[in-house]
């Protein structure tokens, strides 16, 4: 997901209007509009924490990407190693030698948090723990989580095992986006296991705010924190803190900032794909004009009242010289609105244009001769200082 870190947003654009601050109790924080890319808020969101269980969602990638390609099948099962049942913390309580099914050991991890399923996976998948997080570490690159490192697959306190809240954002985005027939799982309020029925530890779920995911943390030395979505009226927010004193504090940290983010924000489709925005002058072409469209959806968020406001502006150095090519950038949409910096998006031919014949050039050449004529009638400028008459 791109990133932007003021709150007008758009897909083809840069954002123009600053946030007003919002205090929030979280070390760290970040929340964001999907739909538009906007950060509606952020508090030291480029730094990287100890992610605590949140990272988990890295290992989930791994396991959702591997369905996806078809190298992997919910279905297909893993033995569970002696250092799987070892593991401490919340667990989904798997039993040394028992064969799991990826589906199965998918929601130890999502739901009930299991490490202990964690390790089953990674040394599925990977042979050993070890080499599975060296293999999330450089995913994540690819990814763009620049300030992401992975020491384990569990999200266990360890020397260098770190993320921002930024690029846990942009891993659930990507989690959301890419694998809806998977991401369901994230909203299930609980799994049983060997007898043992564990709730979700998301307390955003059941809120009626539309929450669907995704992961909780905490370790000492990260605090509290969570990793949350919600959609409501086709819009979704995600949201990420962390660094909190407590459970409840979490819980009533994630509530306020999801509420304050549908309340105090609209996120709306200016223009759809293709649309046509207006036309450029051509310079010895076919066609005197040529119209321009965009070429991806134009979506802004900002706070509420103020997409009302927005005016739009083309800008070009034209007459555009034919030939044009469809689909070739040759202006700007810039778009304005009171006490927001404007935003610039390109725009593209909408058809070709081939360059004309004879005709339009001689049209061209007296325009052009009509043109210096007029320019050199015009009076000069008389000097600084001369009076006036």
């Amino acid at each position: 997901m791109r990133r932007t870190a003021i709150l007008l947003a758009l897909l083809l654009g840069t954002t123009a209007v600053q946030a007003e601050p919002f205090a929030t109790q979280a070390r760290n924080a970040i929340l964001i509009d999907a739909t538009s890319g906007a950060v509606l808020m952020e508090k030291e969101a480029d730094t990287p924490i100890p992610p605590a269980s949140m990272s988990k969602l890295m290992t989930v990638t791994m396991v959702f990407e591997a369905l996806a390609s078809g190298r992997l099948s919910l279905d297909d099962e893993f033995v569970v190693s002696e250092k799987a049942w070892k593991k401490g913390g919340s667990k989904m309580f798997v039993k040394v030698g028992d064969r799991i099914s990826v589906g199965n050991l998918l929601r130890g991890i999502i739901v009930q948090s299991g490490n202990d399923a964690c390790i089953v996976i990674a040394e599925g998948l990977a042979g050993s723990e070890e080499e599975f997080a060296r293999r999330m570490t450089v995913r994540a690159r690819e990814l763009g989580l620049e300030n992401s490192t992975f020491r384990n697959a569990t999200g266990w306190p360890d020397e260098g095992h770190e993320m921002s809240v930024a690029d846990l954002a942009t891993l659930a985005d990507h989690i959301i986006r890419e694998f809806p027939q998977y991401y369901p799982i994230y909203s299930e309020q609980s799994f049983e296991w060997e007898g043992i029925d564990q709730r979700n530890r998301n307390p955003l779920l059941g809120l009626g705010l539309g929450a669907d995911g995704l992961k909780t943390g905490h370790t000492e030395a990260a605090g509290y924190g969570l990793v949350g979505s919600a959609k409501r009226d086709g819009r979704r927010l995600i949201l990420v803190i962390g660094g909190l004193s407590s459970a409840n504090e979490r819980s009533i940290e994630a509530e306020r900032i999801i509420r304050w983010g549908f309340r105090e924000f609209e996120t709306e489709e200016l223009l759809e794909n293709g649309a046509e925005v207006g036309t450029a002058s051509v310079w010895i072409g076919e066609k005197p004009r040529v119209p321009l469209v965009v070429q991806s959806p134009v979506v802004m968020t900002a706070p509420y009242g103020a997409l009302r406001k927005v005016t739009g502006e083309i800008i070009y150095s034209g007459p555009i010289e034919a030939p044009i090519a469809q689909g070739q950038e040759i202006a700007t949409l810039r778009l304005s609105a009171p006490d927001v910096t404007a935003v610039e998006v390109p725009l593209f031919a909408g058809e070709a244009v081939a360059r004309g014949g004879l005709q339009e050039k001689l049209k061209a050449g007296a325009l052009y001769l009509a043109e210096s004529a007029l320019a050199a009638m015009k009076p000069e400028p008389a000097p600084e200082g001369t009076p006036a008459e």
